[in-house]
């Protein structure tokens, strides 16, 4: 089977990270169906759809329009993301924090839900959630619901891996980098207001300034070379971009069953 006549649908399209996986995938052939919450610059290969992922409502109606439009998607990739709260759990505004728990973790299972039987019935098919180095990291002050919201995916990605190890579907989750994005601008503005109490915060706004930060067309490179043959037995994994600024954490080991009950 032609990959490059392989639908994929990327999620938080519009600009960013997401955008630039999306103009990866349209530039090496694939047909690319763009979501987000405004619409996306129309280009070779691309198609917009406007609407809210952690909404499972859209998401629902989103495959049924897909499908009939554009037939089955093969590649999914789940950009959308926020970093929403940056304060004490105490402080924090309970529905910014469940919002970055909606859009972060539980928006790549509801698409994941509806376009995994598709896939599973073509035995190929590719599901990466962007995931964040924050999930690695040791748990600090001021971003609980961004880590909590990471460290979700990743695991809801595993247990996604092991049920479906084996068909010619994958799932992964990677790393894009440290990129000057929108999401790097809102960290700033928020580490000002605090003051001396986000100074963790602002030098790391202030280093990826400095240092250009990483290239986010990597990202579309690394979505690339996990959809190729050669990634076929990657299931499971955190993935990095090449050469990163920030120099790869360890995730997972191999998984191992030690359950004295078995």
């Amino acid at each position: 089977m032609d990959r490059n006549l392989e639908l994929a649908l990327v999620t938080g399209a519009s600009k960013g990270i997401g955008r630039e996986i999306a103009l990866a995938l349209a530039g090496v052939g694939h047909k690319v169906i763009a979501v987000s919450r405004t619409p996306v610059a129309p280009s070779e290969n691309m198609i917009s759809i406007c609407g809210d992922v952690s909404d499972v409502d859209f998401v629902d109606s989103l495959q049924t329009q897909v499908v009939k439009e554009h037939g089955d998607v093969q590649i999914l990739v789940n950009a959308a993301g926020i970093f929403g709260p940056i304060a004490l759990i105490k402080d924090t505004d309970p529905k910014q924090w469940v919002e970055t728990i909606m859009i972060d973790a539980l928006a790549p299972y509801f698409t994941s839900r509806v376009f995994l039987p598709a896939m599973l019935q073509a035995k190929w098919g590719r599901i990466i959630n962007l995931s964040s180095a924050a999930a690695l990291h040791p748990p600090g002050k001021f971003n609980s619901a961004y880590a909590t919201a990471k460290v979700a995916l990743n695991q809801f990605t595993r247990h996604l891996a092991a049920e479906i190890s084996g068909s010619g579907v994958t799932a992964n989750v990677i790393h894009p980098g440290d990129v000057r994005s929108a999401m790097w601008a809102d960290i700033g503005v928020k580490a000002d207001a605090l003051g001396e109490a986000g100074a963790d915060w602002k030098s790391w706004v202030d280093w990826v300034e400095k240092t250009g930060g990483d290239d986010p067309r990597k990202a579309g490179e690394l979505i690339l070379k996990l959809i190729s043959n050669e990634s076929a037995a990657i299931n499971g994994r955190f993935c990095w971009i090449d050469t990163p600024l920030q120099e790869p954490i360890p995730s997972w080991d191999d998984p191992s069953d030690e359950r004295p009950w078995l």
